[in-house]
């Protein structure tokens, strides 16, 4: 058989749409690499593992997953520390626990109520896990679901589907509790800073702290409106009065308490004692926040910049109305 030719301007146009759709088939590729993170679980010390997120905001990219979780590998099973943002941040995080045991997750404990910590409830517990909070951590989870999804939505985009809120089923009274899986002992107590109903978890065995979002390291905490420094700083207190060996904050780095005492603990006696007692004193806001506007010992964590100001702003009013 004879090459047939095609005329040069029908050879153009069939050039045209096969370079078309490479870049399509390579956007398609790209979008997926770029949805595909996956978490990666580090030793802490002995069966005990923390999953450290990136530090910058939820996105499809990192399926809303940026912030901290980890482990407990039990002979009964796992214990996790929060369950991921949506249903696929929850798959992501047992493919991560996955890679060091096959041991089931067969409780999953709450150490807060916002999106990150708690969406992936659903999935686990769908899996036999029991999931588990304080009273106020499941209470508020319950509050600020449906705005939670509406705004994950927003982020994740189809990402989100399937996801279904579950504030822990097993909800536990008192100010603190002290549990006891799989042999392990784990230690809940309120710290209510950044976010209404948020707690910590204490493994006094091993002598580390989960501290859920009360600790930042590597990046400015937050003071959202809803957050109190003042039980802040009174709670960090108390942390660093346990001398955790290690600590795997809400966001950053797993590290010693000096790095979590200089990157958060001073942060929160700044707020308290110079912001906050400016307020007590009524001097005017704009003042107040024009003179502590450069702290150079805080510059060069992440997010600095876009929250220091507002950090300031919401310490004032807080402390102005006591």
């Amino acid at each position: 058989m004879k090459p047939v030719w095609l005329p040069d301007k029908e050879s153009t146009i069939l050039k045209r749409y096969a370079l078309i759709l490479l870049a399509a088939v390579a956007g398609l590729v790209a979008l997926s690499a770029r949805a595909d993170y996956q978490p990666v679980a580090e030793k802490v010390v002995d069966n005990v593992y923390a999953i450290v997120g990136p530090l910058g905001q939820r996105s499809a990219d990192n399926d809303g997953l940026n912030a901290n979780y980890g482990f407990v590998v039990t002979p009964r099973g796992v214990i996790l520390i929060d369950s991921g943002a949506s249903l696929l941040g929850a798959r992501k995080i047992e493919a991560a626990i996955r890679k060091v045991t096959k041991q089931p997750v067969r409780w999953v404990v709450n150490t807060g109520s916002q999106d990150h910590r708690w969406l992936g409830n659903d999935y686990f517990a769908g899996k036999g896990a029991e999931v588990i909070a304080l009273a106020r951590t499941a209470a508020t989870q319950a509050e600020y679901a449906a705005q939670q999804m509406d705004a994950l939505k927003r982020f994740l985009g189809e990402r989100m589907q399937g996801t279904k809120p579950l504030p822990a089923p097993k909800a536990v009274t008192g100010e603190a509790a002290t549990l006891e899986l799989g042999g392990e002992t784990l230690m809940l107590a309120y710290t209510d800073a950044h976010y209404p109903g948020d707690a910590w978890v204490w493994l006094p065995r091993h002598r580390v702290m989960f501290s859920g979002d009360l600790v930042y390291v590597d990046r400015l905490l937050g003071v959202l409106p809803g957050s109190s420094v003042k039980n802040g700083q009174q709670a960090f207190r108390a942390l660093a009065a346990l001398q955790p060996a290690r600590i795997v904050p809400g966001h950053g780095r797993v590290c010693d308490l000096a790095q979590a005492q200089r990157e958060t603990g001073d942060y929160y006696d700044f707020l308290a004692e110079k912001v906050g007692a400016a307020a007590r004193e009524m001097e005017p806001l704009a003042e107040t926040l024009d003179r502590h506007a450069d702290l150079p010992q805080f510059r060069n964590l992440e997010n600095y910049g876009d929250l220091h100001r507002a950090n300031m702003n919401r310490a004032f009013t807080e402390f102005e109305s006591q």
